[in-house]
């Protein structure tokens, strides 16, 4: 049943992981937004932000092109090594300046942004060399509204896309788009190519999709197979026109003008695109960049059934406080991984795996404890009656001694039985109620002298009584007490007979026959019912000197072998007499008078 179980709940944790449901996804994302860690910038980048002030000293928007030339050739002359517009210009100017820009653009590298509409049109492919095959992997994109031809010829282009995640939320960027010619660049990613001087793009590709985007000069980068990197949010400098600190820096430009450009829902909050492009060209730069691994499912699911079947096991056959130590320990090792993982730069998700394993831990502890519960259950419907209250818990703690089979123990036993109890029966032949009462009464009071000194009683058999010691509860001294309580019996029988006499009724003895030996005692029966049992050559000797004790002036009989090594007590020798089942005689006492 609990493989059953077992198999059942990995599948359901499995599965939600394996189909990359949405709520998962989020979880997923939300925890590495969480653990990513903010890196310092590269150092090769400002940013200039056109905002709503300047838009209005300048007249408004759109900004005439000549005052934006006047604005590239500013950032040249103090040093600047490029340009990047996060701004696209899909028509002429009204102004006429398109020449002029056109002309500051080529005196730098210079990038402008395309956005993209779900217009179809698509802009012209780049070079690109493809190492792999190429099956029609990486992002998809849906059309674009391009740049004026004039100003296409003096500079670069680039898309600045944005998709957003499950959530709505902008993380990762398509470093090159798929259009039904080829690939066109990211707006970041054309950034780095102009600067290495480069004109190629070389694109791995496996049979999943993407794996690297290299320009040549600088390291691959890797991306997943829709050629998306994860963007990591730095604290790029910015600068303004009026004292522009961009020497020996590549500066990307935007705006916030109110109404102009659309704010890109991302983890770290609403943000311009210029500032989102910027994220990304940095990220492209940093080493130990965030990116999710292609292999992600594949190790997130191997975690999963690692780390779940791990702390099944732990739970399930371990004791439940060591269980619960070392499934806590696996716990914090899965959690600490996974921070180290995603502070180094590897996106693995393992929130799922520790909420699994959590889920996991708790069905097993669930079906432990309510499996121990019908133990304790059983053990106290079956002990109650024959062990003392803290006996019995002392058996609950360790249900381990309720297993069925046997082992070989050292023990005493006890036999008693009531002597000439027929004439009291007689005497209540017409009132079998109080007849019951009476045993009762006597069974009782002799059961507790058994379990006061630490007796297991076996059963009761009409008048008769059956009890040991040294199981389940240890017990070394197990002599000496089957001892006492045979001489405690014989007193409290005294008092019975004296009472028995005083209500008229026949006199009553009582015979006791005390052994010790080995014996084979445990668990016997099956799955079903099980009893606690004893078996052996000592347990028939306890029962065969009860009934010697008729033949003797002696209410209590044991042989030398209960007798021996135990102090602060006399004996008396009886006899020497042949026990049925045994060769050799053997010498029995009883108490000194």
């Amino acid at each position: 049943m609990k493989r059953l179980i077992f198999g059942l709940l990995l599948t359901a944790l499995v599965l939600p992981l394996l189909m990359q449901l949405a709520p998962l996804e989020i979880l997923k994302l939300k925890t590495f937004d969480a653990l990513v860690t903010e890196q310092e910038p590269s150092g090769y980048f400002v940013t200039i932000d056109l905002d709503e002030e300047f838009i209005e000293q300048e007249g408004g928007w759109p900004l005439p092109r000549q005052r934006l030339a006047e604005i590239h050739i500013s950032l040249l002359e103090a040093g600047a090594l490029g340009v990047g517009y996060a701004l696209s210009f899909p028509q002429a100017d009204r102004m006429g300046g398109d020449l002029q820009f056109a002309d500051a653009l080529s005196y730098s590298p210079s990038v402008l942004a395309m956005f993209e509409n779900d217009n179809g049109s698509f802009p012209p492919v780049v070079g690109t060399v493809v190492l792999g095959s190429d099956e029609g992997g990486g992002y998809l994109a849906r059309g674009v509204i391009e740049n004026i031809e004039i100003l296409k010829k003096n500079s670069a282009q680039g898309i600045a896309s944005a998709p957003t995640d499950v959530d709505g939320l902008v993380r990762q960027i398509p470093l090159l788009l798929r259009t039904p010619e080829g690939f066109a660049p990211s707006f970041a990613l054309e950034i780095l190519k102009i600067l290495a001087g480069q004109a190629t793009y070389i694109i791995k590709m496996n049979d999943n999709g993407m794996e690297e985007v290299t320009v040549k000069s600088l390291p691959s980068i890797a991306v997943d197979n829709l050629g998306r990197k994860w963007v990591s949010y730095v604290n790029t400098p910015t600068t303004d026109l009026l004292d522009p600190q961009v020497k020996d820096k590549f500066v990307i430009i935007g705006t916030s003008g109110g109404g102009i450009m659309p704010q890109v829902p991302t983890s770290q909050g609403l943000k311009y695109p210029h500032h989102v492009q910027t994220a990304l060209v940095e990220s492209l730069l940093l080493e130990n960049s965030p990116r999710i691994p292609n292999w992600y499912l594949g190790a997130e699911v191997a975690i999963l059934l690692f780390f779940v079947s791990c702390i099944w096991l732990l739970t399930s056959k371990l004791s439940m406080s060591l269980g619960l130590v070392l499934t806590i320990s696996s716990l914090f090792v899965l959690g600490w991984s996974g921070v180290w993982l995603i502070q180094a730069g590897i996106l693995l998700d393992v929130t799922w795996s520790l909420i699994a394993s959590f889920i996991t831990a708790s069905v097993s502890y669930y079906l432990k404890f309510r499996e121990q519960y019908k133990l304790r259950q059983q053990i106290r419907d079956q002990f109650k009656t024959y062990l003392s209250p803290e006996y019995v818990d002392m058996i609950i703690k360790d249900p381990d001694l309720m297993k069925l089979g046997g082992e070989r123990k050292e023990m005493s036993f006890l036999f008693m039985d009531i002597v000439g109890f027929t004439p009291v029966a007689e005497a209540y032949k017409d009132n079998p109620e109080d007849l019951v009462d009476l045993i009762n009464d006597f069974l009782d009071r002799m059961t507790k002298i058994l379990l006061a000194e630490g007796a297991t009683i076996d059963k009761y058999m009409g008048d008769c009584i059956m009890a040991w010691w040294n199981y389940p509860i240890p017990c070394e001294d197990h002599r000496t007490k089957a001892l006492l309580a045979g001489k405690a019996i014989e007193a409290e029988a005294k008092l019975i007979a004296e009472e028995y006499q005083a209500k008229g009724l026949p006199i009553i003895a009582v015979g006791t026959g005390i052994s010790s030996g080995n014996a084979i005692v445990g668990g016997m029966g099956s799955e079903l019912r099980m009893d606690l049992s004893v078996i052996g050559d000592a347990v028939n000797l306890g029962a065969r000197l009860e009934g010697q004790t008729r033949n003797y002036d002696a209410d209590t009989l044991f042989p030398y072998e209960t007798i021996k090594g135990v102090e602060g007590m006399t004996f008396h020798y009886v006899d020497e007499i042949q026990v049925k089942g045994k060769e050799e005689k053997i010498e029995i006492y009883t108490y000194r008078s």
